[in-house]
């Protein structure tokens, strides 16, 4: 990891640290959690039940719960969500008396183990139903997190560059029980919701890209620890915070208040123990992130660039152009390709004769111009990214054909 990198992230994360701390204090906090006290925090396998059941909920309780604490009431029609219960019961069993001095069996006049009959609890588990909130209609619940507004700029290409690097699909899709976003552990799919604003939509993405990191039930790094879903929700999200402030985009109106909500305590154990998890994976997707994002500008250059030559080899002879290209676009295409693989003499030997010349004038400072940018891919070996995609253009007009026509004819 790079140094430099490594302690942005470092610093960002321990200002996500200090911004939580100061939530806690609130008054707003104090409300959010004399509701959330209520709730029950689910074990690793109910957490695995409900998400296979219903990934996108959020906040679950019984059929009870929700009316007693909450006042809410379930839905009609809604269909609960199976989990495991624990449903302990005692038997009589008749065991050998322990000492509580020597913790050795005590014996009879005849030397056998004295007996006693004691009740023994023995653990079970039966199967119960809870709702998730989006199942349910009644008082509000309080939130501590604001929704994210406003756009981003590049929200286009960035948004591009985070499904380049998710490991799954990303979809924008409708959802209905007020998540803004899920991933699917069986389809393998993250889903977003539509209609959210740029800096809520990129977020959520990032927050979910994340689980699917660190969470999958089959390739997660973190699938051996069988974190609990407090754990789970403090690693996704402060990843998501940590690289959307690397970019420049603030989510700490949301990422404070949700962390916070997820967080067992002020002790903030969730976040601590797992700040090595954080950074490092932080790290790994702001790196490929940066990998999409270049190779992204890269590629536009080059479109740019093979577009101005097209363009420059029409306006230099018309007649000669139509009659030898039959599809620009496909030319155009190949241009690219010569690029995209160094092989650029042919073009800066063309534009020489323009620039020497000095004619015509109109064109000279664009010939210039272009030359310029085209040692530029001369001189450096193509990443082999590029390499794939020229072999893969396929054949066209080739602008040699075109250019040797022009000297012919100039």
């Amino acid at each position: 990891m790079d140094q430099m990198q490594a302690d942005k992230v470092q610093e960002i994360t321990e200002q996500l640290e200090q911004g939580i701390k100061e939530l806690f204090e609130s008054k707003k906090y104090a409300d959010y959690l004399r509701t959330m006290s209520k709730l029950h925090n689910y074990s690793f396998n109910n957490s695995l039940l409900i998400a296979l059941q219903k990934p996108d909920a959020t906040m679950v309780a019984g059929y009870t719960s929700w009316q007693a604490n909450f006042h809410r009431n379930v839905m009609k029609g809604e269909k609960g969500i199976r989990i495991l219960a624990p449903s302990p019961y005692k038997i009589s069993k008749d065991v050998e008396k322990i000492d509580p001095n020597t913790r050795e069996p005590i014996k009879d006049k005849d030397g056998q183990p004295v007996k006693e009959r004691v009740q023994v609890t023995i653990p079970a588990y039966k199967v119960t139903t809870v709702f998730d909130v989006s199942q349910t209609q009644g008082e509000p619940i309080p939130e501590i997190a604001s929704v994210l507004t406003g756009d981003v700029k590049d929200y286009e290409r960035f948004f591009k560059a985070i499904k380049e690097v998710s490991p799954v699909p990303i979809e924008i899709r409708q959802i209905d029980s007020g998540a803004n976003g899920y991933y699917h552990l069986e389809d393998k799919v993250i889903a977003i919701k539509t209609g959210m604003s740029q800096a809520q939509t990129l977020k959520t993405a990032i927050h979910e890209l994340s689980h699917a990191k660190l969470h999958d039930k089959d390739t997660g790094m973190e699938k051996e620890k069988h974190l609990d879903r407090r754990t789970k929700e403090v690693q996704a999200e402060s990843v998501a915070y940590t690289v959307c402030c690397h970019y420049g985009l603030d989510t700490s109106d949301y990422s404070f208040g949700y962390i916070a909500g997820w967080s067992a305590d002020k002790e903030l154990d969730e976040l601590k123990k797992s700040m090595d998890t954080i950074r490092s994976t932080a790290s790994e997707i702001i790196k490929g992130i940066d990998e999409k994002l270049v190779r992204a500008e890269q590629e536009e250059r080059i479109e740019i660039l093979a577009t101005e030559i097209d363009q420059l080899a029409k306006a230099y002879d018309h007649y000669g152009y139509m009659d030898a290209v039959d599809d620009p676009e496909k030319l155009i295409q190949d241009i690219k390709g010569d690029i995209i693989s160094g092989n650029v003499e042919v073009y800066q030997e063309w534009f020489k004769s323009i620039i020497e010349e000095k004619e015509p004038p109109e064109m000279y400072e664009q010939a210039k111009d272009i030359t310029e940018r085209l040692s530029e891919y001369s001189r450096i070996k193509p990443a082999e990214h590029f390499a794939e995609k020229a072999a893969s253009i396929g054949e066209a007009v080739e602008i040699k054909t075109v250019v040797k026509q022009y000297h012919r004819n100039h």
